[in-house]
């Protein structure tokens, strides 16, 4: 094994312990009673955060790597994005599990209730394609101009998930605005990238 491979390795080692560690300070704290009066609203906000982060963090790497120079980091933005879709997919289980009670009946009720869960459920449902296809098999069995084509959603699901963010909070926006300015910035980032002009060859 070359050590750029074994560079790779271990770097994939330390994002994938890294990226697990919000969740288990999460169960520690709740293992020892530690997350309020109401734990589970404590939960789903949190990993509904995470997913969020991590959806931006994905995002972050086109741009932090050709403005940097560190190619590397096109090998873990795979796993970056397997980390929000882990979190958002918490995010959802918290809410049919201990919300509803898996009692699917009452779901569409609610979402009429509250319509910033149609939203979440929008984003997340859009997420799941993109997991299912995140793997090589799938890239080679699409082909890579369609699986290109597909996950461009990639770009819709941070903004659906700021607006369900958004349509949660009731008085302090400062998070969710934080997001959607992160939000803003990278997809602006990439719409100027995709214009700017290729410079012409130099007549010699």
């Amino acid at each position: 094994m070359t050590p750029l491979a074994r560079d790779a390795d271990f770097q994939k080692h330390i994002f994938f312990v890294q990226s697990l560690l919000p969740l288990g300070l999460v169960l520690w704290d709740w293992s020892r009673g530690k997350l309020g009066a109401n734990p589970v609203e404590f939960v789903t906000r949190s990993t509904g955060v995470l997913a969020l982060l991590f959806l931006v963090i994905t995002l972050l790497v086109t741009p932090l790597r050709k403005l940097s120079g560190w190619n590397w980091l096109a090998r873990h933005r795979r796993t970056f994005g397997l980390f929000a879709f882990f979190y958002a997919l918490l995010h959802a289980l918290t809410y049919l599990v201990f919300d509803r009670d898996l009692r699917w009946a009452t779901v569409p009720e609610d979402v009429w209730k509250r319509p910033f869960i149609a939203v979440g459920a929008l984003a997340f449902l859009l997420m799941v394609p993109l997991a299912v296809t995140s793997t090589n098999a799938m890239i080679k069995r699409l082909g890579g101009k369609s699986w290109n084509r597909l996950h461009r959603l990639t770009y819709l699901v941070p903004i659906a998930g700021v607006v369900h963010y958004w349509m949660i909070v009731k008085s302090d926006i400062r998070w969710p605005a934080a997001f959607g300015a992160a939000v803003v910035v990278l997809l602006g980032y990439r719409l100027f990238a995709r214009r700017k002009p290729v410079a012409a060859p130099i007549a010699r």
